[in-house]
């Protein structure tokens, strides 16, 4: 494997370094023959989709090919690290490749019978929630992933799918094994009950209050928008129209509030991560459009933060250090200034290997 030479800043810092790349890790020390990747470059950590679904596809579960292409998507976008956040197949397989993304798994989506998409998640009844939870702790890498609400065909709107005593005995009982718990919630109450429940992260949060804000902020509880999944808010209203007018009128109204919502949320101190929910109905690769949608929260560097440094701290995983992978992002002008850069990186690097767009 070549070495490497980069001189440039890297984000979030603001001056110019060197950094020197040697059998796919940062080296401590200058390497002497090293080629140049240039100099005067704008360096970023790999970038993070923390609500991303490999091997999803619009019907549920996708065959290796169209995987294999889901991340390929996602890695020439920059995005070197995916928590996966529910796929009907496993993809352990993905771990043996160099070229592809790192993924943490939450396993399965958890739902109740015709209360999700079809084909999407393990569909259970309440009574062997417990029970479930200990099977997706074990299947994931430290995360499940619960549907907090959906549409209630009987009362035309968005309902929560669990009895909030027996989310917080599921939520304990996966902390007892060393998982976290994240739930997709769109509206007021499933938020509510699971966040007093104990759960560590919410996907989506357009119903929350001030008073469930601040729940989350005194305990950490980080929140993961998918920015880019609301502006789809009217799309899935329109579709629920005729048959369930009160839906549709939540869901617009959800989408009207939720930059409000959100701004409160991050105002409040909760943690604020990127994520793209790509994988079923909707493309993967938007990493870029997720971050301007971020930057109208929080600006540039909160956005940045989000889908990059901040995001590899909070799932653990290494920065540019001596002796981390080499997983980093070229850019030709400095992201900060120019947001919309991040829809054309210069070099992807992962693990010490090139992939020039």
């Amino acid at each position: 494997m070549k070495s490497w030479h980069l001189n440039g800043v890297v984000l979030p810092g603001t001056d110019r370094v060197d950094l020197w790349v040697r059998d796919g890790v940062i080296s401590a020390e200058p390497i002497p023959g090293a080629e140049s990747l240039g100099s005067g470059l704008w360096i970023m950590p790999g970038l993070v989709d923390a609500h991303c679904h490999i091997g999803l596809g619009a019907g549920g579960a996708v065959d290796r090919a169209t995987a294999e292409q889901q991340a390929i998507t996602d890695r020439n976008s920059g995005v070197l690290l995916i928590r996966d956040a529910g796929a009907p197949v496993d993809t352990h397989w993905v771990d043996a490749r160099a070229d592809l993304p790192r993924v943490i798994r939450a396993g399965r989506h958890i739902a109740r019978p015709k209360r999700y998409l079809r084909n999407y998640a393990v569909e259970i009844d309440p009574a062997t929630m417990v029970a479930e939870v200990e099977r997706q702790a074990r299947a994931g890498d430290g995360w499940v992933k619960l549907v907090g609400d959906w549409i209630d065909r009987e009362a035309g709107d968005l309902e929560p799918l669990w009895p909030a005593g027996l989310a917080e005995q599921a939520i304990s009982r996966a902390h007892e094994l060393g998982a976290k718990v994240t739930a997709h919630c769109f509206a007021e109450q499933s938020v509510s009950e699971l966040v007093a429940a104990g759960i560590d992260c919410i996907e989506h949060g357009t119903g929350m209050s001030d008073e469930v804000i601040a729940q989350m902020a005194h305990r950490g509880v980080s929140l993961v928008p998918t920015m880019t999944n609301l502006e789809h808010f009217p799309d899935f209203a329109a579709a629920g129209e005729a048959k369930f007018p009160t839906y549709s009128a939540h869901m617009r109204a959800l989408h009207a509030s939720r930059y409000e919502v959100l701004g409160n949320a991050l105002d409040a101190g909760v943690p604020v991560y990127a994520g793209t929910d790509s994988g079923g109905v909707l493309r993967h690769g938007r990493i870029a459009e997720e971050a301007e949608l971020l930057a109208r929260l929080g600006g540039a560097e909160f956005a940045l933060g989000a889908i990059s440094w901040r995001a590899r701290e909070w799932l653990g995983a290494p920065s540019l250090t001596p002796g981390a992978p080499a997983d980093l992002v070229i850019y030709r002008q400095d992201p900060r200034v120019h947001l919309d850069t991040l829809h054309h990186p210069a070099v992807v690097m992962l693990r010490g290997a090139l992939y020039p767009r």
